[in-house]
């Protein structure tokens, strides 16, 4: 990657964060990302909102507010009617209103295969930012989403899925906008963030680690979509599962014997997961509350940050 220069750069490629930030004014950053994915599901309209929930969710992973947003698509118009991309178009416009943003337009190409996401731009005070990096210590590890989306994913594609609980969570699971606006006393509280994605959680946690911390996850507190576990057993567990199991199994640890299943969700690819939050131990237990009260019912206190050499230890 080009090494990118400018004093007003604070983050771009180059540092594994979740979107290029950049000085606006003396108490104000803009936040810009992009992102697009292939179809998760089959309707339309929830395959819009599950795409822009995606995209839009790189914004509140650095603390920030979306404000305005474009379109990018890729449409068959040949293969597909245009009714379809309308609803497709209106899902993502219900997510981008909810977000309080704005949607102004966009790109739109032909392509084999449809795909279909937003460009984001947002701002934060300076004082809000959060970033991949600055866990400390002792700190918490809050995962807001449970996991599982990929495997629910894979079993929906291949007319696997039996029990429609599944699907149907997986679903409001990925639809949820990652907008949890945290209280000022709580949000100065988090020291990095960033949200689970396609490198499923240990590739995007090990994001956070730098080379001065490690972490340790108890796996019986890891919240996962019901049935996940069940299809992972199954051998329904996408590529991307296991792209990311060999890229970074090296800096994993596994202290016991525990159920293959509970380890490949570690690794599934998330679509629109949650966020990984650290937040000070001491009010950490509060922060969760309010995750909770916000309508992530399913949060979890997962992990313990400690000084170390940037390993993930499972326990």
């Amino acid at each position: 990657m080009p090494k990118v220069y400018g004093d007003r750069v604070l983050s771009s490629w180059n540092g594994n964060e979740d979107a290029a930030v950049f000085t606006l004014s003396e108490n104000m950053y803009g936040i810009l990302t992009v992102d697009f994915i292939t179809p998760v599901v089959d309707d339309p309209f929830t395959w819009g909102q599950i795409a822009a929930a995606n995209s839009l969710s790189d914004v509140f992973a650095m603390g920030g507010r979306p404000v305005i947003a474009l379109n990018v698509v890729n449409f068959p118009t040949k293969y597909l009617e245009l009714e379809i991309l309308k609803k497709i178009l209106e899902g993502g416009l219900e997510r981008v209103r909810s977000s309080g943003a704005f949607l102004v337009g966009g790109h739109s190409v032909q392509d084999d295969e449809p795909k279909y996401g937003l460009v984001v731009y947002g701002e934060v005070e300076k004082s809000k930012l959060w970033r991949t990096v600055g866990a400390a210590d002792g700190d918490k590890l809050i995962l807001t989403k449970p996991l599982g989306t990929g495997i629910a994913v894979t079993a929906i594609k291949a007319a696997m899925l039996e029990d429609q609980a599944t699907e149907i969570e997986a679903v409001e699971s990925m639809k949820r906008l990652n907008m949890i606006e945290l209280p000022g006393h709580l949000h100065e509280n988090v020291h990095a963030a960033t949200d689970v994605t396609g490198f499923g959680l240990i590739g995007h946690l090990s994001d956070m680690l730098g080379e001065n911390l490690d972490c340790d996850i108890k796996i019986s507190s890891i919240p996962a979509i019901t049935g996940v576990k069940e299809l992972a057993d199954m051998g329904l567990i996408p590529e991307g599962a296991y792209r990311n199991m060999s890229a970074f199994q090296e800096i994993v640890n596994i202290t016991e014997k525990f159920n293959q299943s509970d380890i490949d969700i570690l690794y599934d690819a998330q679509t629109s997961g949650g966020l990984l939050m650290a937040v000070k131990p001491d009010i950490s237990t509060e922060v969760l509350d309010f995750i909770r009260r916000k309508g992530f019912e399913n949060s979890e206190i997962i992990g313990t940050f400690r000084a170390g050499t940037g390993k993930i230890n499972l326990l």
